[in-house]
């Protein structure tokens, strides 16, 4: 049975590109939000395996509601994408409860094993 990821991420190219890179693999997008605000309010009723979190958004930023969804749900595994690799954005994602971080642009082998790594 697949995993179902929750993509947030505010560009839809972002989305188009992961749902191509998990083609074939044990994943699939179950749910896309724009914002930091969709995905706090949608992820009791998605239920994904895994969440990838853009960081910078319109609104709130991933790293907010990344800590919002944790505090709400600890088992929550939440995977860090973006363009934003700075030493203390990591360590900030880290001590939130973060799993993992993708940097953008990201390829197949670096996104699944990240995920594989989050879910263990």
């Amino acid at each position: 049975m697949s995993k179902r990821v929750m993509v947030v991420d505010d560009s839809r190219l972002v989305r188009v590109q992961l749902e191509d890179v998990l083609k074939g693999t044990d994943y699939e997008v179950a749910a896309h939000c724009r914002s930091g605000e969709e995905a706090i309010e949608r992820y009791a009723e998605v239920q994904p395996d895994l969440v990838t979190m853009d960081i910078i958004m319109q609104g709130m930023d991933g790293l907010d509601a990344a800590e919002i969804i944790l505090k709400k749900n600890p088992d929550a595994r939440i995977v860090m994408i973006s363009s934003l690799a700075y030493e203390d954005t990591f360590e900030r994602a880290k001590a939130i409860g973060a799993k993992g971080f993708v940097d953008k642009p990201f390829h197949q082998e670096q996104l699944l094993k990240v995920f594989q790594e989050a879910l263990a």
